[in-house]
């Protein structure tokens, strides 16, 4: 109608309706923007409100636009359009009545959607940063504390090495008093034995051809020394009527002791001033490997249960630190779990009970055409919704965290389970082929067993560039579980096999691959009194072979 045309002036599209659904006018840019337009109420239907009411059996009161028509005053609504192609673009639609008439303006606020959307986003990545800040303070805190320790280990293992392999006291002595003068600066350290109530210089390191001597020391290192503290002061003189020094010395007097008898000192001398702190507990080791050293059977026994104690805590960090990590990741990926499958649960809901209240509408149409078609649409929608919900369902069986205690489990079905998981790897690009055996229920704990394939699946996927396949096969042999998971993809280099299962090994690059994934599986098949075999050519492929004894 050219009493219309004036609408032509806009940017935004404008669309005129008289009575219900009579279209009277569109101007030129809702041409452009709708091209697909052909009728009122199919336009309508594509056309929802963010929260639609489900309160009446009328679909048409589902519809902005049709809502919009049938308000007696003015409508405005922040809706949504979904055209054919499947892209969805959010406007501020307004309503003026006019007599008859109802004029819809469409302004587009897809970016300021997207930009709220983005905010959000943004806002939760700088909290997430905060605390990654927050927890990279505490572990340069602990990096700090564990160097500090390393070095302390290092120096008390470099000693013990020292006395083992020896059988000389007078190497064993110059070997410890050499590592300390390095390390505190010195420029002279000796070591004093006790002898008929004072000391005399046995071992002396940064004086050539020094002689033994009988020394004192004042009465206050004295009493620090029979208590069992190390004496620290600075110094003219080494000892009670020595040459004194042109300039002031720092003086650490460590005493040693063997079976709570003091049999000795060490004495380290130094022109550096420094305040000591952690390297009191280094002179405390030193000197009681020395007092151990002094009697030759008691030396290597305790440095024998020294290296193994060392061995097992270095071991037992190790696996706890791997542990903690796993720990840390499955709470966190429980939890993410559980909230994504209740967000996506709740829309998955409201989107079966639209399903459902369509199918009904979809009988009451006449149009044969048109029922067949929605009908065709709805059925997809149905799958849809079935494909979601399973892959919900999925999730929470994978994650189990609450499964904590052995349990039985079908092998088989947690393989299937994980392939579910991962069939965006696989999907149109890798071909899977089951070998399943006939396996009976397993013993086992299905949410650790779970990560284990999972990894390697994973891993499988990566090592395959463009299309492949990947071989799965179970089988169970004198009460024995074995799970064969073969690629044909690129391969391990022979030399790095042996390093694969190391924690912070890994071959994918920086920020791609952590180097646990095969530490962590390797101590979780261990838990399962298993083993994991693996056999790799460059080029044809690799094989994981996991034996879990199931007696």
């Amino acid at each position: 109608m050219k009493k219309f045309d004036f609408f032509n002036q806009y940017r935004d599209p404008v669309l005129i309706v008289k009575d219900y659904e009579k279209v009277v006018f569109k101007n030129n840019t809702f041409l452009r923007v709708f091209k697909t337009f052909d009728n009122l109420r199919k336009f309508a239907h594509q056309m929802n409100f963010e929260m639609c009411p489900m309160d009446s059996e009328n679909v048409d009161l589902c519809s902005p636009v049709f809502q919009a028509i049938t308000s007696k005053e003015n409508f405005f609504a922040r809706v949504f359009y979904t055209g054919n192609s499947g892209q969805t673009i959010f406007y501020d639609m307004t309503a003026v009545k006019r007599g008859t008439y109802t004029i819809i303006f469409l302004v587009d606020v897809s970016s300021d959607v997207i930009l709220k959307d983005n905010q959000k986003e943004r806002e939760a990545f700088e909290d997430k940063l905060t605390k990654l800040e927050e927890e990279n303070e505490e572990l340069q805190k602990i990096k700090q504390q564990a160097q500090a320790q390393a070095i302390r280990i290092a120096l008390t293992n470099k000693v013990s090495n020292i006395i083992r392999e020896s059988m000389d006291i007078s190497m064993i002595l110059n070997s410890a008093l050499k590592e300390l003068a390095i390390m505190f600066g010195c420029f002279k350290a000796y070591y004093a034995a006790s002898e008929d109530g004072g000391f005399r210089i046995v071992e002396t390191y940064g004086e050539k051809n020094s002689k033994s001597s009988e020394i004192l020391f004042d009465a206050y290192a004295m009493k620090q020394l029979k208590s069992g503290k190390i004496s620290i002061s600075y110094s003219l003189s080494e000892y009670m009527d020595a040459e004194p020094f042109k300039q002031s010395v720092l003086r650490i007097i460590t005493p040693v002791f063997h079976l709570q008898k003091m049999i000795g000192v060490m004495v380290l001398l130094s022109y550096q001033k420094r305040e000591l702190n952690d390297e009191i507990e280094i002179l405390d080791a030193v000197s009681s490997q020395l007092g151990n050293a002094i009697i030759r059977a008691e030396l290597y026994q305790k440095n024998a249960k020294n290296v193994r104690d060392l061995k097992a805590a270095l071991d037992e960090l190790k696996e706890t630190q791997l542990q903690l990590i796993n720990s840390e990741k499955m709470a966190s990926l429980g939890q993410l779990v559980a909230g994504v499958a209740h967000e996506i649960n709740t829309p998955v809901a409201s989107i079966k009970s639209n399903n459902s209240i369509i199918a009904k509408l979809i009988s009451q149409i006449e149009q044969q055409d048109i029922k067949e078609m929605l009908t065709e649409i709805n059925n997809l929608d149905k799958e849809a919704i079935a494909r979601i919900s399973n892959i919900v369902v999925s999730l929470k069986k994978f994650v189990r965290l609450d499964e904590s205690e052995l349990q039985e489990a079908n092998i088989n079905k947690e393989l299937d389970l994980t392939l579910e998981l991962i069939r965006h790897e696989t999907k149109n690009r890798i071909e899977i082929i089951k070998n399943y055996g006939d396996i009976p229920l397993i013993k086992c704990y299905p949410n650790m067993l779970n990560q284990v394939f999972t990894n390697m699946l994973v891993n499988a996927c990566q090592a395959i560039k463009e299309n492949g396949k990947i071989t799965i096969t179970t089988d169970y042999q004198e009460h024995k579980l074995i799970v064969k998971i073969k690629d044909n993809g690129k391969g391990i280099p022979k030399e790095n096999l042996n390093k694969i299962f190391t924690a912070g090994y890994t071959t994918k690059g920086v920020g791609v691959g952590t180097g646990l994934g095969l530490a962590i599986s390797q101590k979780i098949i261990d838990k399962h009194n298993g083993k994991i075999a693996v056999n790799s050519d460059v080029g044809q492929g690799t094989e994981f072979v996991i034996t879990i004894n199931c007696e």
